[in-house]
């Protein structure tokens, strides 16, 4: 009897070993799969893209949920959330790339125009001359 527990533990040993080359076979495809996904998700605009697109074309306050339901009417093939429109026209906030606007509770954004910055500029070097 000592003879076979002494061989079980030997037998799982193998076992733990194809696990392990099953984790890694597993892996592979799995590094693959996103490079394949990288290379169609770089034909696409990102987000940002349309989102400054969008507030460009319109010109005029939109809120993020009018902006979701436009981007979800122009690409019904990508998965558009309020949430994440949201938080990336709170991102280009950040970056000065879009104005945020409160009217009551409700939040509108548009484009950040190029002719701001650089009409500010010479105001500023005018107040310091």
């Amino acid at each position: 009897m000592p003879h076979q527990t002494s061989t079980e533990p030997k037998q799982s040993k193998p076992k733990a070993a194809a696990t392990g080359a099953k984790k890694t076979a597993s892996k592979k495809p799995a590094a693959k799969a996103p490079s394949a996904k990288a290379s169609t998700e770089a034909t696409k605009p990102t987000l940002v893209d349309l989102i400054r697109g969008h507030l460009e074309q319109e010109g005029e306050p939109r809120s993020a949920a009018e902006i979701t339901t436009a981007l979800t009417q122009t690409h019904p093939d990508r998965s558009v959330k309020t949430t994440v429109v949201r938080t990336t026209l709170e991102g280009l906030v950040a970056k000065s790339r879009a104005h945020r606007t409160k009217q009551g509770s409700s939040v509108f954004y548009t484009t950040a125009t190029t002719s701001e910055p650089a009409a500010a500029e010479p105001q500023q070097e005018a107040v310091a001359g």
